[in-house]
């Protein structure tokens, strides 16, 4: 598991950097897929980027516990 982020003294959850850099890289996804043309073939295009939202973090977080679990 991994501890707190001390940022100027405030203790902060591990998770907020995770979903900071997932929902960035939410946006740039839903930018290509956009440009790409996909969401012409999803038939709900919010529950869809929220899924997506939900898999990045829960990629993001997995690899970092394990990078810090070592």
């Amino acid at each position: 598991m991994i501890g707190e982020i001390a940022i100027a003294g405030v203790l902060v959850s591990p998770l907020l950097p995770c979903m900071l850099l997932a929902f960035l890289l939410n946006a740039l996804l839903r930018r290509a897929l956009a440009w790409a043309g996909a969401y012409r073939f999803i038939w709900h295009r919010a529950l869809f980027d929220f899924a997506l939202f939900v898999l990045l973090l829960g990629g993001i977080f997995a690899v970092t516990s394990h990078w810090t679990a070592s």
